[in-house]
């Protein structure tokens, strides 16, 4: 009789496993019936979702490594070499196919920064050239538009309506090694502080994330993109379970304004925000620490016509829960010059709304400027001295004055406007500071400027 329980026993376990995937992937029951062999698979689900993710192959040009006789010009001159000796360099990355009838891909800013060519390749292998629509450094986003047919295309799905613990799979080309999946769970919402940028609302996820998943597809259990896979934390680079992704709530929202204007255009409002520390909600009368505090509020802002006072604490925008300052510096800069939005603020304990529009950036340089050698397309002046934006940077700084379309300075991501004050977190207030230190950095520099209300960092090599 022994045998017969063995069986039954094991029927048991079988049972209890099928029942047990169906409660832990409850929005996918479908997706995890028992296949043919009667085991739990999710492979529908990743048969359904993997020709919507592509590998990306970049061609960029670097310069070549220091040698002396290129510093010569008469050298340079007699064997024709170009002013920065360049080589050629290839990398890989991945992407996600967004519009099936127009081509469009998501993929990370970082992927194809200083591309000259993008070639695309489909999981039937296909291969195209892809035409970069344009990039955000800030949320590191790129849109890529290939001219296929026959294309298939994740549906985005709500970022905003994810939980931690939710399910999730991960899609790539790690290491260049080919189309991968890997599965895991939500671990956190929200992370922030990966870098200097402005605009970081990441999803952490455990799911498998590794050099060249870069702009894959964070995937949920009903095969819908709620993120693109942009960074890891690891001692060596790979994975150790922190990996990062870009909701897709805020890919839409820089897709719609690469695909309107080539870039995202962000506006101000006139404050500058921290996040609160118990000691200053005690001092304020909010009995929680979620929410953005306003440090300053800029004379003459929209934030200042709008009522908005140093001390109150933003609690909501737009009808949405703020709960950090990072969240409302991303939501604020993601926010279309123009568009009004509504702030509900929590001011000595009460609540009230506000409402204000997003203003154009301020034209603080006239025309003129005086131009960079290294970086071309560019002229800038400095800040007089004295005026309101010398007090609010407590000393100098530079403004672009203007960029010409196309070239290495807009390539490089500059726009009129910027307000630049560091090169390689060292401080710079005058223009011969800035020549200065853009000469001691042949290999790359990374330039530190506010834009709009946000301190943001681009890296020029």
């Amino acid at each position: 009789m022994n045998p017969p329980r063995l069986l039954c026993s094991a029927q048991c376990m079988l049972g209890i496993a099928l029942i047990s995937m169906a409660v832990a992937f409850p929005a996918a029951a479908a997706q995890t019936q028992a296949d043919s062999r009667g085991l739990p698979t999710l492979a529908p689900l990743v048969n359904e979702v993997t020709p919507a993710v592509v590998n990306i192959s970049v061609i960029t040009r670097s310069p070549l490594e220091d040698n002396p006789l290129f510093r010569d010009p008469f050298f340079r001159r007699f064997f024709n070499l170009p002013d920065r000796p360049q080589r050629s360099e290839q990398a890989a990355g991945s992407g996600v196919i967004v519009d099936a009838a127009r081509g469009y891909i998501l993929t990370n800013h970082h992927v194809i920064k200083d591309a000259e060519q993008a070639i695309v390749t489909l999981k039937d292998r296909r291969q195209f050239q892809a035409r970069v629509v344009g990039a955000d450094p800030g949320t590191d986003i790129a849109v890529l538009q290939i001219p296929a047919q026959n294309l298939t295309a994740l549906k985005l799905g709500d970022s905003d309506q994810l939980q931690v613990g939710d399910y999730v799979i991960a899609i790539g080309n790690p290491f260049g090694i080919g189309q991968t999946v890997t599965s895991g769970i939500v671990s956190a919402l929200g992370r922030s502080g990966l870098s200097v940028e402005g605009y970081e609302d990441f999803i952490q996820t455990d799911a498998s994330i590794n050099p060249g998943n870069s702009g894959g597809a964070l995937v949920n259990l009903r095969g819908e993109l709620v993120g693109i896979n942009t960074a890891i934390i690891g001692p060596a680079g790979g994975n150790v379970g922190i990996g990062f992704a870009v909701p897709s709530s805020m890919a839409r929202t820089v897709m719609a304004q690469i695909v309107r204007y080539g870039e995202v255009r962000r506006g101000r409002l006139g404050i500058e925000m921290a996040d609160l520390t118990p000691e200053i909600a005690k001092k304020l009368g909010v009995a929680t620490l979620d929410g953005a505090l306003i440090a300053d509020v800029q004379s003459g802002s929209p934030a200042e016509k709008a009522g908005l006072r140093q001390g109150d604490v933003v609690v909501a925008l737009n009808g949405r829960a703020i709960r950090t300052a990072s969240e409302l510096r991303a939501r604020l800069g993601l926010t279309p010059v123009g568009e009004e939005v509504e702030m509900r603020i929590n001011r000595g304990g009460a609540e009230r709304a506000l409402r204000t529009r997003i203003a154009a950036p301020q034209e603080m340089a006239g025309g003129g400027g005086q131009a960079v050698p290294q970086l071309p397309g560019m002229k800038m002046v400095e800040i007089e001295r004295g005026s309101s934006l010398y007090q609010r940077l407590r000393g100098g700084g530079l403004v672009v004055a203007a960029v010409d379309q196309g070239s290495r300075a807009f390539q490089a991501g500059f726009r009129p406007g910027d307000i630049i004050y560091a090169v390689n977190r060292r401080r710079v207030q005058t223009l011969a500071e800035f020549q200065a230190a853009l000469k001691g950095a042949e290999r790359g520099f990374a330039v530190s400027l506010l834009r709009g209300d946000f301190s943001i960092t681009i890296i020029v090599r």
